[in-house]
């Protein structure tokens, strides 16, 4: 089982949102969320808040009685490059510089940790199981008759 999430359009620079996200690929979402939380760098802002959309979006899914954060890893986590916006600065001698406001956008997978996707998959079988064996009729209850003696 597995959820997905995308913050699309965030004002920053894809070439320093892969740094902090290469950080978190592939550990558990709690351990995630705190290297994003003690990282200095402010890409890790949007990143946790993706992480932390993509485990909500899990547990919509699959209901909170049966899965729960812990047993969530960051299965893939990418950055792509956005939209350029363009402005104008003006400069010395009538002349204007280009100035390139990035954005990107990140993508963030979680899914269930493969020990915990195992031992699931094994409680669905043993249902399964116990679903096809074929229940045994109960056996007519017959009262004992005792002869009087007389």
């Amino acid at each position: 089982m597995q959820a997905k999430a995308v913050a699309r359009f965030v004002r920053m620079s894809d070439r320093k949102l892969r740094r902090v996200a290469d950080l978190v690929r592939g550990r558990k979402v709690p351990e995630a969320l705190q290297i994003l939380h003690f990282t200095p760098k402010y890409a890790a802002v949007p990143l946790e808040k993706t992480i932390n959309s993509a485990t909500a979006n899990a547990l919509n899914l699959e209901g909170t009685a049966k899965l729960k954060a812990e047993d969530l890893f960051v299965k893939e986590i990418y950055v792509n490059g956005g939209p350029t916006l363009k402005r104008i600065r003006a400069v010395g001698m009538g002349r204007a510089y280009r100035i390139r406001k990035r954005t990107a956008h990140i993508t963030v997978t979680v899914a269930e940790t493969p020990e915990k996707l195992k031992t699931r998959e094994q409680e669905l079988q043993k249902q399964a199981e116990k679903a096809k064996t074929p229940k045994r009729a109960a056996k007519p209850k017959t009262k004992k008759v005792t002869k009087k003696a007389g």
